[in-house]
């Protein structure tokens, strides 16, 4: 049986043969009547398709945008962080104590803690082997100790790297105002606390003394500066060695319980060749009135006190500390709490760095419109 190419099949197959003549006619009224209707329902269709899609496409977007909010505001992983300071009464210490307190009071998923240290050096031991996160080190000493050229050790201190100055550092050495001593030179045969074996003060002591030819003829005692104060006013010591952002606490202690005196040091580093030969010392004055009975600038040299970390630390950490004690109010926190800190500034943020920077570092002080030299990357 031939049938119409327009009729359609019922569930139950073709229909009874009586009732063909009708029924034909009554399918294709229904066939044109859904024809009519196609393009209607299509059109529904596609409404519908493209109101189920805008409604997918929103909710994957609001999804999307709290996503982002969520990562962007997660908390990071929490990071214990060491960082090294130096000897109880220095200024390595007072650093370490405020930066570290002011990192952790920034970012909730710092926690800095400071540690006490021989010094410079140490630091710059503790640094390279990535036992500690952050310290202080000064520029001599990472510059000696990358090169393999401290006293004693060849080693090559390539795993530490600067992230910002933050102060000048004078040396400050301390006599009896009624000792008679005025010259450096006049310390032959006396008792001189230097420093924490190993700190920068310590060797920093050795290569000027050892440049007038005083370092073999001088007793050498290595205190850190808060029992070299008190040992020097027990009658203990003829002298001792600081070298610290002024005023330090250990030589206003020794001022407060007798005279003292702070020699002048620039014009035997000029004649010894001191400056020549260890250029990252540089001339500084000791403004008159720093200390308890100093009535005169006292002439003297400095280095420069570097924040460093260790290669190992990760960029994102070095780059938020930075933005945290580099802050307009961070800068200003510093500065309030220690005088040495007001030379802290953006501009001022790569003065005396003589070693390779953080990555982070970089990152910080490129997006503060700082030239970085190719010595320094």
């Amino acid at each position: 049986m031939s049938r119409d190419p327009d009729s359609l099949d019922s569930d139950n197959g073709d229909l009874p043969s009586g009732a063909s003549g009708a029924a034909g006619q009554t399918t294709k009224t229904k066939v044109d009547d859904v024809k009519s209707k196609l393009p209607a329902l299509a059109l529904t269709f596609l409404l519908l398709l493209g109101l189920v899609a805008l409604t997918g496409c929103g909710v994957d977007n609001e999804e999307q945008g709290k996503t982002g909010i969520e990562i962007a505001n997660q908390p990071k992983q929490k990071h214990h962080l060491a960082f090294s300071g130096g000897p109880t009464g220095g200024t390595f210490n007072f650093f370490a104590n405020k930066i570290s307190s002011a990192a952790t009071r920034t970012f909730d998923y710092f926690d800095v803690s400071p540690k006490g240290s021989g010094g410079s050096a140490d630091n710059l031991r503790a640094l390279d082997d990535g036992s500690v996160d952050f310290g202080i080190v000064y520029s001599g000493d990472a510059h000696l100790g990358r090169n393999g050229q401290l006293p004693g050790n060849d080693h090559r201190f390539t795993e530490v790297r600067a992230l910002a100055f933050l102060y000048g550092a004078p040396a400050q050495l301390v006599v009896r105002k009624d000792s008679g001593i005025t010259l450096p030179a006049q310390l032959a045969g006396k008792v001189v606390a230097v420093g924490n074996e190993g700190s920068g003060a310590a060797l920093s002591a050795e290569r000027f003394f050892s440049f007038l030819g005083l370092w073999d003829k001088i007793t050498i005692r290595n205190l850190g500066y808060s029992q070299a104060a008190a040992d020097f006013s027990k009658g203990e010591s003829d002298a001792f060695w600081v070298l610290s952002g002024y005023p330090n606490s250990a030589v206003i202690e020794a001022a407060a319980r007798e005279p003292i005196l702070l020699l002048a040091l620039d014009q035997d580093g000029r004649k010894s060749g001191f400056y020549d030969a260890l250029p990252f010392y540089s001339p500084r004055a000791i403004p008159a009135g720093t200390y308890q009975g100093q009535d005169a600038l006292v002439a003297t040299f400095q280095d420069v006190a570097l924040l460093c970390a260790s290669a190992h630390t990760p960029e994102s950490v070095v780059y938020d500390l930075l933005s945290a004690i580099f802050s307009e109010q961070g800068l200003k926190d510093m500065a309030a709490a220690h005088r040495a800190a007001r030379d802290m500034t953006i501009e001022n943020g790569l003065k005396g760095v003589t070693i390779p920077l953080h990555p982070g570092a970089i990152r910080f002080w490129e997006q503060q419109g700082l030239f970085i030299p190719e010595r320094l990357k």
